[in-house]
């Protein structure tokens, strides 16, 4: 048995365990941690198995939330997958972790399950107003591996939602987000059909999360996600922002990673920072 998130450990005690050679490589992950330090005391590390940046996120998002986002309040959010289903028959070939082969016609009704669950835990983790009660709450639905799988299904749903709206907006004229081009201009996601086949049905199986679908679940999610790239450290990439020119109104959380594929959560502001 795993844990998906492990207790929390000293920052600068984790490093030294980490990275104790005097390679180049370990040096700046030192300076890294040490300016992660500045601001977390802690560190929370993410079970590794292409899900990390989903679960790392979804956990910072419900270790914090206060009250459940207006997207998870819209009265058809559960109509979602019917509703696109009506509209692109190619959802049909979406693909559950857990039941590969099956196809969307005949999961519909389980996506439409998890977008519940979703908002159904979301909602009771923000209504709990002491912070360690909230904490043995997000601990506690994080080592149900069942449930906690089925949320990251949500949470792709939500991705390719998403996706298909950008691509809408954009065909239509509309103003969309760089990234948004980025996305598409890949030969593997020249549409979401394609972004679905190629990346979205693979996430969790074959690969974790790319970067610019980093900006994707942002947008899915309406957080800005701020992430630690300790190997980037003394450049601006340091300290990046999915998205970088973030709505004023998205909460943030915070997520920390030595190579952009593994995921760590800081937690524990230090008192000077939260002053």
């Amino acid at each position: 048995y795993k844990l998906s998130v492990s207790p929390e450990m000293d920052i600068m005690e984790y490093c030294r365990k980490e990275w104790r050679g005097n390679t180049p490589v370990a040096k700046t992950m030192r300076k890294g941690y040490e300016a992660v330090a500045q601001k977390f005391a802690s560190i929370r590390r993410i079970r590794g198995d292409n899900y990390c940046a989903f679960r790392a996120t979804l956990f910072q998002a419900l270790s914090q939330a206060t009250q459940l986002p207006l997207w998870l309040q819209s009265e058809d959010f559960a109509m979602l997958p019917e509703n696109l289903l009506n509209k692109y028959d190619w959802i049909k070939q979406w693909q559950l972790k857990q039941k590969p082969g099956k196809k969307m016609g005949e999961i519909s009704d389980e996506i439409k399950e998890y977008l519940i669950l979703l908002r159904k835990k979301w909602k009771n983790i923000s209504e709990i107003k002491d912070p360690i009660e909230k904490q043995e709450a997000c601990d506690k639905l994080f080592k149900n591996e069942e449930e906690e799988y089925s949320l990251y299904e949500a949470l792709k749903f939500l991705m390719l939602n998403t996706a298909i709206e950008l691509y809408n907006d954009d065909k239509n004229g509309k103003r969309v987000p760089v990234f948004s081009w980025l996305l598409f201009a890949r030969d593997t996601s020249s549409n979401p059909c394609q972004l679905m086949h190629n990346h979205l049905n693979h996430i969790g199986h074959s690969g974790g999360l790319e970067q610019v679908e980093m900006f994707l679940l942002a947008y899915a999610l309406q957080y800005t996600i701020q992430v630690y790239r300790l190997y980037k450290h003394s450049t601006d990439e340091f300290i990046t922002l999915y998205p970088n020119d973030p709505e004023e109104d998205w909460p943030m959380v915070t997520l920390i990673t030595e190579d952009d594929r593994h995921y760590n959560i800081p937690v524990r502001m230090c008192q000077e920072t939260m002053l």
